[in-house]
């Protein structure tokens, strides 16, 4: 058995295929820290991840894993119904052409020993219980998952070029996957790649190219205009998208995680491949050309080709693509840097996204300026220059409207075969600001509240001071009086330093005392309304030591008094660092046990068993997963395992 010092030393495994994987958290699951921290061991392992986030329906997964034509899923879920939910996964893999596709998982203890055995048997490659993270380590793990999964994917595709435009011209998407796979992995000869490349010419579809700097929102501005595309065109047009992330030079792993971001793309006439740089040294592919020809062949309407982030002199894109988009953000420094950008001479059209930021606005009129002198388009007013402000991360975007309204027609120009936009015509051409997310006056929230603690905490330190040198003072009058010296000057400086403490923190050191002696007391009694409220203030431990509910610092120091009354306090008083209320209610504690289960009859009857012959009977009560994530209860398997467990179903009111 390794242990884990010995597995943390383990070296990563090198495969020796291209190996690529879709990793997520199970659907309504939000645990999500453990396949963060698989899947950056996996893209450090050499493997090409295309990560999906938290909460992804089985559908989602297996839609990704068939498109990006990987070797492996890898998937948490930490919420329950992992049986039904893995089972589900099996199922649609092998009804949709992914039996090849090898299935891994992990719960930590709620994937319990024969739930694991149960779904190895159905078909699961291997699921990962604590005692392999005991025995393998972290590392350990990945090596098994990545070498299980280490195979070429090339021969599953067709050879020849007649069989590959075939497989095209037929629309088969699970073929056209496995032909990218080749054509990415140097699978095909010159023949066959020049054949995709002849067909495609004799076909009119337009492609959009979509780059701009790393960080601009160049995923989310896509997603957006897919979204509109769909809304625009009643979900009839067919989209390819082809996007592109930078692989490591240190491992080869890569991060594919621009689906994270797309949310408009779960249609059946949408098809999303990611591909990975690996060794180009440039934001694009080296199959791109060959990619973009297939998906043509394929029967789409338009093709969209989103880059990796770019830097200042890079334009790579421009000459595989008809039309081309370049995203920026209004930081781009002074206003000299615009003469530096490559894709201002060559873009069809700018977005300056996250459009909110200061200095938006100037901006916006820099680059329309820069764009006007680029192109020497003198005669024409800048306000005519396509740059336009966007706010990717805004529902309903009428910056964004505007971009997509402006792209289309000059897409209809390039052949696109679309029927005339239903989408109300946008009247300007950036994101009105009166809607932003976080609006200007608000920018500041949470540094103004952080000011204003630290304010406060200094104002704390100098009224402690100043309450240390008013005891001070009145103790060196007491010693010169003692001593039979005249203490006539003590009294000027006493007042003066009184003075300097403001009126609250006086009634707190004056009424210092007062409350050590209620405190002190061994019980604790309050009026209101006319009414004794007696709080026991001390219990017996089982040794027979009193313990005190509330235990008060025991300073000498009028300055330490006062900094813990100000910053402190007792329960219930001002900062209420302690609690809101003085005391807790007595006879009401509640039994701390997640009594949620099934649907609110079960639970009820589960509270009355549980709570039976208990002096307490409040429970502390959870909603299911389903309910948690706003979700109706639904037979589908990958929600049906997860209605009712670890909480109760509450799907109406």
């Amino acid at each position: 058995m390794t242990d884990l010092s010995v597995a943390h030393k383990l070296a990563p495994y090198k495969p020796k295929n291209k190996v690529r994987f879709v990793t997520a958290a199970a659907l309504f699951d939000g645990h999500d820290a453990s396949i963060n921290i698989m899947r950056r061991i996996l893209q450090s392992t050499g493997s090409e991840v295309i990560h999906l986030g938290h909460n992804r329906s089985v559908g989602e997964i297996v839609n990704a894993a068939l498109q990006e034509d990987v070797q492996g899923i890898a998937i948490t879920s930490y919420q329950g119904g992992h049986v039904e939910f893995f089972k589900y996964m099996i199922d649609l893999l092998r009804a949709n052409g992914g039996e090849n596709i090898k299935v891994f998982g992990g719960g930590g203890g709620v994937i319990v020993p024969s739930e694991i055995r149960e779904l190895h048997d159905y078909g699961v490659t291997h699921v990962f219980s604590p005692e392999d993270g005991a025995k393998f380590g972290l590392q350990g793990m990945i090596n098994s998952v990545v070498e299980r999964s280490d195979y070429d994917l090339t021969d599953a595709a067709p050879k020849k070029a007649d069989a590959v435009l075939k497989a095209l011209a037929g629309g088969d998407r699970r073929a056209l996957a496995r032909i990218i796979t080749a054509l990415e992995n140097g699978g095909y000869g010159d023949d066959v790649r020049k054949a995709i490349i002849d067909a495609a010419a004799k076909k009119t579809v337009p492609t959009l190219g979509i780059t701009g700097t790393g960080g601009a929102g160049n995923s989310s501005l896509t997603d957006e205009l897919v979204r509109r595309f769909r809304l625009d065109q009643d979900d009839k047009i067919k989209l390819a998208i082809v996007s592109i992330d930078p692989s490591r030079k240190r491992t080869g792993g890569a991060l594919l995680g621009d689906r994270i971001r797309m949310n408009a793309i779960e249609h059946e006439n949408i098809f999303m491949r990611s591909l990975a740089t690996r060794d180009t040294g440039s934001e694009v592919s080296a199959a791109l050309p060959e990619v973009i020809a297939a998906c043509k062949l394929a029967g789409f309407d338009l093709v969209i080709v989103e880059t990796s982030g770019i830097g200042q002199g890079n334009a790579a894109i421009v000459p595989f693509v008809d039309l081309s988009l370049y995203v920026m953000t209004p930081e781009f420094g002074a206003a000299s840097q615009l003469e530096k950008i490559d894709m201002l001479d060559f873009a069809d059209f700018v977005a300056i996204n996250k459009f909110d930021r200061k200095g938006s606005e100037d901006a916006l009129r820099d680059v329309r300026k820069q764009y006007q002198r680029n192109r020497e388009l003198f005669t024409t007013p800048t306000e005519a220059m396509p740059v336009f402000g966007t706010m990717a991360a805004r529902f309903n975007d009428d910056g964004v409207t505007a971009l997509y309204q402006a792209i289309f027609p000059a897409l209809l120009e390039k052949g696109l075969k679309a029927k005339p936009g239903k989408l109300p015509l946008s009247t300007t051409k950036a994101s009105s600001q009166g809607r932003a997310i976080v609006p200007p006056e608000r920018i500041r929230y949470l540094a103004e509240i952080a000011e204003s603690v630290r304010g406060y905490h200094k104002h704390i330190e100098q009224q402690a001071r100043v309450a240390r040198e008013r005891q001070s003072l009145k103790i060196a009058k007491g010693l010169f009086e003692q001593c039979g010296k005249p203490p006539a000057h003590f009294d000027e400086l006493i007042n003066w330093k009184d003075g300097e403490l403001t009126p609250a923190a006086k009634k707190l050191l004056e009424q210092w005392p007062t409350t050590k002696a209620l405190y002190a007391a061994d019980e604790y009694v309050v009026k209101i309304r006319d009414k004794e409220i007696r709080t026991q203030l001390t219990s017996q431990s089982l040794s027979g030591s009193k313990i005190r509910k509330v235990a008060l610092p025991a300073f000498e120091d009028d300055g330490e008094s006062l900094k813990f009354l100000m910053k402190e306090n007792v329960p219930g008083s001002f900062p209420f660092t302690a609690g809101v209320f003085a005391f807790k209610r007595e006879g009401e504690d509640p039994t701390r046990m997640f009594a949620g289960e099934g649907d609110a009859f079960r639970t009820k009857r589960r509270f009355k068993r549980v709570s039976e012959g208990m002096p307490a009977h409040r429970l502390s009560t959870a909603f299911d997963s389903v309910t948690l994530y706003g979700c109706d209860p639904d037979p589908r398997p990958d929600i049906y395992g997860k209605i009712g467990n670890s909480g109760v179903s509450i799907a109406t009111l």
